[in-house]
């Protein structure tokens, strides 16, 4: 897995219906594509995965596995990349889905939460107030958890309006999945605090911590 997310990641073009034999866990991570435009966007690119129907299929179930059997209501996707992750989980666990928006695209009553981003520019999120109703159980997904950021506004707003980021009976709830979580202060907080899951095997994640 290590040699192919080396040379996939060097590669510009790809074969959108190829298949490995052995499919191992997060194997599609090597669809993925490198920043070519500079520091004004994330280091890399997940998109190009989904276009692999295979790929996106597995990695979407690589998120769910750890959930299984766990009593979630609803599923949330962080704008705007994390629509396509969620918005996919919630159809195979054939529950609803709740979009949590940049401010100013909602035209109903909304909760905001301001927050930085993994850029450090100061940002608000917000979100419906008719959709989560108190003891709700959230399972909250987004493309990417750099610096946790977005992920822990996401969470506050959940929680103000008295849902639960998926209970479990575990003492400590669950309900957060992204395709990396990056071994940041925030990154670390949030897997210390929420049940999580993501689709980057150990003998990568150093890599992906230091953005290689």
């Amino acid at each position: 897995l290590h040699a192919q997310c080396s040379q996939h990641l060097r590669s510009p073009r790809m074969d959108l219906c190829h298949v490995p034999a052995t499919r191992e866990k997060g194997w599609y991570l090597a669809l993925m594509a490198p920043n070519i435009k500079g520091p004004n966007y994330a280091w890399l690119d997940p998109s190009r995965l989904y276009c692999n129907p295979q790929g996106l299929q597995d990695c979407v179930g690589d998120l769910l596995q750890p959930f299984q059997g766990d009593p979630i209501d609803m599923v949330a996707g962080i704008d705007a990349m994390g629509f396509i992750l969620g918005a996919a989980a919630a159809a195979v666990l054939r529950k609803g889905f709740l979009a949590i928006r940049k401010a100013g695209h909602l035209c109903v009553q909304t909760l905001a939460q301001p927050y930085t981003d993994y850029s450090g520019r100061e940002k608000v999120m917000e979100v419906r107030t008719d959709a989560i109703s108190p003891g709700l159980r959230i399972l909250l997904v987004d493309q990417w958890v750099e610096t946790g950021g977005t992920m822990r506004a996401a969470i506050q707003l959940v929680e103000r309006l008295g849902g639960v980021v998926a209970a479990t009976p575990r003492p400590c709830p669950a309900g957060v999945a992204a395709i990396c979580i990056e071994d940041s202060e925030g990154g670390r907080w949030i897997r210390d605090h929420y049940k999580c899951a993501h689709c980057v095997p150990p003998s990568l994640q150093p890599r992906f911590d230091r953005h290689q």
